[in-house]
């Protein structure tokens, strides 16, 4: 998996972008993990950014994002700290580390965090992280996160991340 853009012409424009979407909502839900939202100007470096251009940044418990940044990588990047440990969180800037095991649970946590924020949606991310370049074992993020997702699912409820369901602990997604 890989958050890097896709080579291909053209596709990584058509992903949804930050100034597209309610930012309150997603600094509430980044909140609920201890997490800090840190919107800067359009062309500003992206500080603890890890790709670099528009790609979402970390430093400690602070995500730095632009309007132009892809919703995906925030929502990667945030998915990065909630699964890290408080002793990696401490010393967290730019690189958030962890095997390709934690990697596939940030992709579905991701996707479950998009599920939380009406203006987004499960789907839609599963089709930006395609155009972006994400790339999966049986080749799209849905049929990934359908059918090849258990050892991500399995990580998360063992980190009470996620309930036995599949849902997000705490979210209203989880008490439906």
């Amino acid at each position: 998996m890989s958050g890097a853009p896709a080579t291909t012409a053209g596709t990584p424009d058509a992903v949804l972008r930050l100034c597209e979407i309610d930012r309150g909502a997603l600094a509430r839900l980044l909140q609920r993990y201890g997490l800090e939202l840190a919107l800067l100007p359009r062309g500003e470096p992206i500080p603890g950014s890890y790709w670099g251009d528009s790609e979402a940044g970390l430093r400690g418990a602070r995500l730095y994002a632009r309007p132009d940044t892809p919703v995906h990588s925030v929502l990667h990047e945030g998915g990065h700290y909630i699964c890290m440990d408080p002793q990696r969180r401490a010393r967290l800037d730019r690189d958030a580390g962890g095997d390709d095991l934690e990697e596939s649970a940030v992709c579905y946590l991701q996707l479950l965090l998009a599920g939380e924020l009406a203006d987004v949606g499960r789907e839609r991310l599963m089709s930006d992280m395609d155009a972006w370049g994400y790339s999966f074992r049986l080749g799209s993020t849905q049929a990934w996160f359908e059918g090849d997702a258990a050892d991500a699912r399995h990580w998360l409820l063992r980190r009470h991340l996620i309930d036995a369901g599949g849902g997000l602990l705490g979210s209203a997604a989880a008490s439906r």
